[in-house]
């Protein structure tokens, strides 16, 4: 069974009630439950893991890299700046394991500041806009 580590950055525990226009209304506990269900039918080993501090999920990079597990990153605001999060991206990368970047929104349709990722660079992949069935689609692409 393979094992992928779904990782989550700032603001994605707030699911369902941060602006449900753009994220829509499903909760995190909604999109933690999507994944279980579709890595159990994929027979996968998935666990979903959120944070809002920067250095506990450039830890949890580093275990990825240590346990050989594929990863499934929505970075959050963290996509846009974070060059210490993007560095432990290369290390999943650069260890022959996949990184597929997610967001539940298209960045490029909304503020410019938003367009910009400094981990689409060394992500395997990066799946955006299709609400929380990106997470979804990355999974399945990951059980090939």
């Amino acid at each position: 069974m393979n094992k992928v580590l779904v990782l989550n950055g700032p603001n994605l525990n707030r699911l369902g009630s941060r602006e449900p226009e753009v994220y829509g209304t499903a909760s995190y506990n909604d999109l933690v439950a999507m994944i279980s269900v579709l890595a159990v039918t994929l027979n996968i080993e998935a666990e979903v893991r959120q944070t809002n501090d920067e250095s506990e999920l450039v830890s949890w990079l580093h275990e990825a890299v240590d346990s050989r597990a594929q990863v499934i990153l929505n970075p959050a605001a963290f996509t846009h700046y974070s060059y210490s999060l993007r560095d432990a991206c290369a290390m999943v990368t650069s260890a022959g394991l996949n990184l597929i970047e997610v967001h539940i929104s298209n960045p490029h349709s909304r503020e410019e500041f938003r367009h910009n990722s400094v981990i689409s660079g060394v992500a395997t992949g990066v799946i955006a806009g299709f609400g929380i069935d990106s997470y979804l689609l990355a999974l399945r692409q990951l059980s090939h």
